[in-house]
Formats: C-alpha cells, sequence, structure tokens
C-alpha cells in the first residue's frame, strides 16, 4: 500500500512542480511520477545539507515541502541541460 501512496503522492508533487516550471504541457502523467519521486530524494538530501532534511519513512508537511522543492530544482536542471536557460 505504501507504494502505490509514494506513486499517487510523487504524481501530485510533480505535476505541481511542472506547473511552477511552465513545463506540464510537454510532460505526461508517468513523467510527473518520475519527477516526484526522484525530486523527493534530490529534495531530502538537500535539506540534510541545511540540516532540514525529512525522513523518508514518515508522512510529514516539511518532507512534502521537500519533495516540492527537490522537483523544482530537478526540473530547472532539466530545462538548464535541454535548452541553456532555467526558465
Amino acid at each position: 500500500m505504501g507504494i502505490i501512496i509514494t506513486l499517487i503522492v510523487g504524481g501530485i508533487i510533480g505535476w505541481l512542480a511542472s506547473i511552477v516550471m511552465r513545463t506540464d504541457a510537454q510532460q505526461g502523467i508517468l513523467l510527473n511520477i518520475v519527477v516526484g519521486v526522484v525530486g523527493a530524494f534530490l529534495g531530502n538530501i538537500l535539506g540534510g545539507m541545511f540540516g532540514m532534511g525529512a525522513s523518508l519513512d514518515a508522512f510529514s508537511p516539511i518532507g512534502l515541502l521537500w519533495s516540492f522543492i527537490g522537483a523544482v530544482v530537478l526540473l530547472g536542471l532539466i530545462n538548464l541541460v535541454r535548452r541553456g536557460s532555467v526558465r
């Protein structure tokens, strides 16, 4: 059951990040899920660097925030590599 919740929350986080970064028209649901899940790991690393990381085994608002930040950073890096600008 946990993997299903992870995929659903990852899809929502990835979708919200794609709206913020204006890449929503280019992505489908599968890419939104991938961006959300990878963004969660990236956000956890970023949060750990600042001493504010969230535990991956707990569902918390700070964890969702860092997942969103990680997904936005991931999309920014992808845009930088593809287009030469973050947007």
